[in-house]
């Protein structure tokens, strides 16, 4: 049987309607409705946003306009009795899923605001901030004119029209980052250095907005506006900034260190960030600002956090848009009732306004990114970019609603023109992007960040540091300390309970740490990482179950540097290999040789990083030119190729020179990229371990790093090279084995 139009909706919401209908008429409990809306709203609003995302629409689109088809506009309007039995127009039920509804306000701002990095702004700051400025200001005026010029049949109260006017400006005036970050990462120009401003620019916009609405909330709860009021709310704002982004910074990033290294329950980070999240609500409400700043600025905080996981993120940001999402936008989707677009004023108005919202945001964003030194026709990308409004206007009305300064109708209007300037949004920026050239310096910049993807050390978030108070130790610090510094890695120490000895590698390390930040940095402090932070764990010996514990917390390398490294015959001390057995992942051991094992702390570096074209060498070779840029030390690069009877032939001959030539070039490139000048060498046809230490003779080399691979087996081995070299060395050593 072929179904009529509309007949697909209505099977689709057969079983809701009958559940609905079954649970009323049983006197079952309102948690049983509240169920039904919720798979509803979930499973409409998926469906939507999965055909708006084929159609290439943001996926938000999706559960906003699955709330206008379930609400009184259309779902109502041709089938009132099954749009009741699912959503009634009963106060306790009601306030039940908008109980649901406003915590998923407070976790899409959450989740946005961990999303939200300041590093990008700081780096296009100019033209980011000129475009965001110029991009809110008008808009913002032309918003706030048309709320002191609407009729007084549209608004809630006469003495509310300037709360209404400073409302309706609000929301013309921002832009959705959600939005705009999802059309700039699909065209693939997030990390051209036009898409860097767009998204710089919306952080700015949806920060500052938040402030913009966080204090225009405060004036709408006191019912009036002057002076006193005006300045509450302001000062309250300015405070709570202040020492959000100092003290709280610094209480958000124990708190999650904290729970994430003593918890041993599932989940328990991200119990502790939803606490801080209604913590930091509960505070901006207490103060007289909405709970939104105070959600949002959470996010800011908790996303900056050092030890924050990709898999933290990918659960909650699983939970806000599998459930938080789709209830919210299909709320506020019900609550608008578009049939009142057939009174002419109200159509003719909403047209005025979606109108005055794109040609205001546009052109202030147009004018704000011209005067901020871009070019017209990236200043036109910015001005389609920025009309993009989307979750965050949706959320803005709700609230107004939800106040009592917004009438029905003008929440309607709001919501319409969200949801049609979103949609206008992706096939112009997308046009105006493709006809954006790409200059050689952003080339030259996005061939090094595809190469750094490749790399191992840039893959690096937190580094655990087993040490004693030996020269290895203080050696391993340091080197630890250099790596660390450059990428403002936080590190765990790990040593034996010496109070003398644990002061002084954490301050060997956080000396090493300063000067590991590349010198081509120094110039821009504001381009630096941030300070290394060390943690030190002082343990009655160190053991491998000491560091599985420790390796349960999350560490992506592990140092050992203790004494001794070497056993009676040779190979790796059984003290090393039990520490190396307690951890999975890559693993560094340290030894002190030479002039390190008198001056560790201080004495300079000469280094020889032997390649053989492996993943693993090239890994050994990454940390040495990290080693050396930290410390302008010189480097040398010996590629050594083992005996072999084969290449005798001049084809083979030829292929053998031309992989030599490919191999040193990639490491070359790395080198460059880092500002480190390189010496290199080629040992052919001989015994690599042998070749390795009589070029470091000769070189007058004090430190070897090695890359290898770990082998299998109780005792910690790196293979028969590896070997050698510890045994014969009389040189320091560092052998990474990623």
């Amino acid at each position: 049987m072929r179904l009529k139009h509309g007949g697909g909706v209505a099977l689709a919401l057969g079983v809701p309607v009958a559940f609905a209908a079954a649970g009323t008429s049983q006197g079952e409990s309102a948690e049983f409705l509240l169920l039904t809306q919720i798979a509803v709203l979930i499973l409409v609003g998926r469906l939507l946003g999965e055909g708006m995302q084929r159609i290439g629409q943001p996926a938000v689109i999706g559960p906003l306009l699955g709330g206008v088809l379930l609400g009184p506009s259309f779902f109502g309007l041709f089938w009132p009795h099954a749009q009741h039995a699912i959503f009634p127009h009963d106060a306790h039920q009601m306030s039940m899923i908008n109980a649901v509804a406003q915590l998923g306000i407070l976790m899409l701002l959450l989740l946005a605001g961990m999303q939200t990095d300041f590093g990008l702004i700081k780096r296009v700051r100019r033209a980011a901030l000129s475009t965001s400025i110029c991009g809110i200001a008008l808009p913002f005026a032309c918003g706030f004119l048309l709320g002191e010029s609407l009729p007084e049949s549209i608004l809630p109260k006469q003495e509310y029209r300037l709360i209404t006017a400073l409302f309706l400006g609000t929301a013309l005036s921002i832009s959705s980052v959600k939005v705009v970050a999802v059309v700039v990462r699909e065209m693939n120009f997030a990390r051209r250095n036009l898409g860097q401003i767009i998204l710089a620019t919306a952080i700015i916009d949806d920060t500052v907005g938040w402030i913009i609405i966080a204090v225009t909330l405060s004036l709408a709860a006191r019912g009036a506006i002057d002076l006193k009021s005006v300045g509450a709310s302001v000062l309250g704002t300015v405070l709570f900034l202040i020492v959000s982004f100092t003290l709280g910074r610094r209480i958000v990033f124990a708190v999650i260190r904290w729970t994430n290294d003593y918890f041993v329950s599932e989940s328990a980070v991200v119990t502790a960030i939803l606490l801080l999240m209604a913590g930091m609500a509960l505070t901006t409400q207490f103060i007289g600002v909405h709970t939104v700043l105070g959600a949002f600025v959470a996010g800011i905080l908790i996303g900056e956090s050092p030890i924050l996981t990709r898999e933290i993120n990918e659960q909650l940001g699983g939970l806000t848009t599998g459930l938080f999402m789709p209830v919210f936008f299909g709320i506020s989707g019900l609550t608008a009732d578009l049939t009142i677009l057939r009174d002419p004023m109200l159509l003719e108005l909403t047209v005025g306004l979606i109108l005055i919202a794109s040609i205001g945001k546009f052109s202030g964003a147009f004018a704000g990114a011209y005067w901020g030194g871009l070019k017209r026709r990236e200043a036109l990308a910015l001005g389609c970019a920025m009309n993009a409004r989307g979750a965050t206007e949706v959320i803005v009305a709700s609230i107004g609603l939800s106040m009592g300064v917004l009438t029905q109708n003008l929440y309607t209007l709001i919501v319409t023109m969200a949801m049609i300037t979103t949609m206008i949004m992706p096939p112009t920026l997308r046009w105006t992007l493709n006809r954006v050239p790409m200059t050689p310096e952003e080339k030259a910049r996005l061939e090094k960040e595809d190469m750094e993807k490749r790399e191992f050390v840039p893959g690096l978030e937190r580094l655990l540091l087993a040490v004693d108070d030996s020269a290895n130790g203080t050696l391993a610090a340091r080197l630890a300390g250099l790596i660390a510094g450059t990428r403002g890695m936080p590190v765990t120490v790990l040593q034996e309970n010496v109070a003398v000895a644990t002061r002084h590698v954490r301050d060997t390390l956080r000396g090493a740490a300063a000067l590991g930040r590349p010198h081509e940095r120094a110039k821009n402090s504001e381009s630096r990482p941030p300070a290394v932070d060390v943690t030190t764990r002082t343990q009655k010996s160190l053991s491998a179950e000491a560091v599985a514990r420790e390796a349960n917390r999350g560490y992506d390398l592990l140092m050992i540097g203790r004494d001794p490294v070497r056993g009676a015959a040779g190979e790796f001390h059984e003290d090393v290999s039990h520490l190396a057995a307690g951890f999975e992942g890559p693993v560094a051991v340290v030894s002190a040789l030479g002039v390190h094992t008198q001056d560790a702390a201080h004495a300079g570096f000469n280094i020889l990083v032997p390649i053989t074209g492996s993943a693993v060498s090239r890994s050994g070779a990454e940390m040495a030119v990290v080693l050396a840029s930290a410390t302008h030390s010189p480097l040398t690069i010996l590629y050594v190729v083992a005996q072999s009877r084969r290449a005798t032939t001049m084809g083979l001959l030829g292929a053998r020179r031309r992989e030599q030539e490919a191999v040193l070039k990639d490491i070359m490139q790395v080198a460059d990229q880092n500002g480190v000048r390189v010496r290199t060498a080629v040992r052919a046809n001989t015994d690599p371990a042998k070749a390795i230490l009589n070029l470091a003779e000769r070189g007058k080399h004090n430190l070897i790093v090695m890359g290898v691979s770990r082998r299998p087996g109780r005792t910690l081995s790196f293979g028969e090279v590896a070997a050698a070299v510890l045994q014969d060395s009389e040189r320091s050593l560092l052998f990474v084995a990623s």
